[in-house]
């Protein structure tokens, strides 16, 4: 399954929908039952995390099987189609369909539909067994009869068999060109991970300190274990609305009012590696601000996909929140931790929390923006954004509290 194609960035759909429920599965207590392998223990599978993760949103959103009238399905690694789903859940929608996993094109792709009168209410349902199908990332031999491995969206040329393997090389030039240590990378770990336990559900709670990264093993060096994100079961269900319709539903609407997208069109490795996809941040993300009427300045929560510790770094750098080559300063000095200058990644991202493809951090983005994040709530935030990056494009997503009529 493709990309999905998002809708121009304007001004005009800024705020017309709305996240109005959300639902998780319980990611630590899977995550801990499959480690302890009990006796009798069933995994779960693409469709019993879909339907614990509709029926939470559901509830959650206050509104009727009946008010559901649209439904996307994503399933990165195997899932029943969209119209089994369907019938499922009991529900009947008048718009379907099977979209792409990553979350950050899916859910402009779904605003779009609602704006050409396809629907009006869409339960977005993601949901995977990484965990429990045995699911590896790097070194696979597939695709052909060649005996090479795996290109994923990378290019086998350059010698990647894995993920991991051109984020050292991203680490490893950052690290010669701006003078940084394994133990100033460590910090990125080690704060998400104290967010992580300010969330009951985030999988890894167990306290980390730059000792203990430096003393854990090598994945590619020089990135360690806890460079990596984590490998786990889950499902998440969005229910998005038009926000004129929001009034009806439970809790307070999160509007979605800005996105946008920017491709890496040629130089591939000196686009990702060198320049780690500022042109690519800076292009999406004045595109999302202008659509949002807003500014990099107005963003009081930021979450971002941090498949490795370096991701981070480049997402904060590369939208400009911090000059390139401080972002590591910026994160020992406190400044993605919950009551930081830019608090992010506030439930443990997908390092320390869960790796559930972007949608867990728009799932925290809407706890946030409710004001119901319990102990990691950031005081009055009132705007938030997700940014999304691949080796071939970045999408970033603006969020207020409140949506516009």
């Amino acid at each position: 399954m493709g990309f999905p194609i998002m809708p121009p960035s304007t001004p005009d759909l800024s705020g017309k929908m709305a996240i109005v429920g959300i639902g998780e599965t319980d990611y630590a207590d899977d995550y801990k039952a499959a480690r302890a392998k009990a006796e009798g223990y069933t995994p779960p599978t693409p469709e019993s995390l879909t339907k614990l993760a509709f029926e939470r949103a559901l509830a959650d959103s206050g509104l009727e099987r009946k008010d559901i009238d649209g439904l996307t399905v994503s399933y990165l690694y195997g899932g029943p189609d969209v119209g089994d789903v369907a019938r499922d859940l009991g529900l009947a929608p008048r718009f379907q369909q099977e979209s792409f996993g990553l979350m950050a094109g899916t859910l402009p792709e779904v605003c779009g539909a609602i704006a050409e009168g396809k629907c009006d209410t869409v339960a977005m349902i993601y949901a995977v067994a990484t965990r429990s199908i045995g699911r590896k990332f790097g070194g696979q031999v597939f695709g052909d009869d060649s005996g090479a491995p795996a290109s994923y969206y990378y290019h086998n040329p350059w010698g990647f068999s894995s993920q991991a393997a051109h984020w050292s090389l991203i680490w490893r030039h950052y690290m010669e060109r701006f003078g940084k240590t394994e133990a100033d990378l460590a910090e990125v770990a080690v704060q998400l991970r104290k967010n992580a336990q300010l969330y009951p559900q985030a999988i890894m709670q167990k306290p980390l300190s730059v000792e203990d990264y430096l003393a854990s093993r090598y994945i590619v060096k020089p990135l360690h274990l806890v460079d990596m994100c984590l490998v786990n079961d889950g499902g998440v269900c969005l229910i998005i609305r038009r926000s004129d319709m929001a009034k009806d539903t439970a809790k307070t609407p999160v509007g979605i009012a800005g996105w946008g997208e920017e491709l890496v069109k040629r130089d591939k490795l000196q686009t990702v590696v060198r320049d780690r996809l500022r042109p690519q941040f800076q292009a999406s993300g004045q595109q999302a601000f202008d659509m949002a009427g807003l500014s990099v300045g107005d963003i009081g929560h930021f979450e971002c996909y941090d498949a490795a510790t370096i991701h981070l770094i480049n997402h904060l750098e590369g939208h400009g929140f911090v000059e390139e080559g401080t972002g590591l300063d910026f994160v020992k000095a406190g400044g993605i931790a919950t009551t930081g200058k830019l608090p992010t990644n506030t439930a443990g991202g997908m390092l320390s929390g869960s790796y559930m493809h972007g949608w867990n951090h728009v799932a925290e983005i809407t706890r946030q923006l409710r004001h119901e994040a319990g102990p990691r709530q950031i005081p009055g935030v009132e705007i938030s954004m997700f940014s999304l990056a691949q080796t071939d494009r970045v999408h970033p997503l603006i969020f207020t509290r409140g949506a516009n009529a």
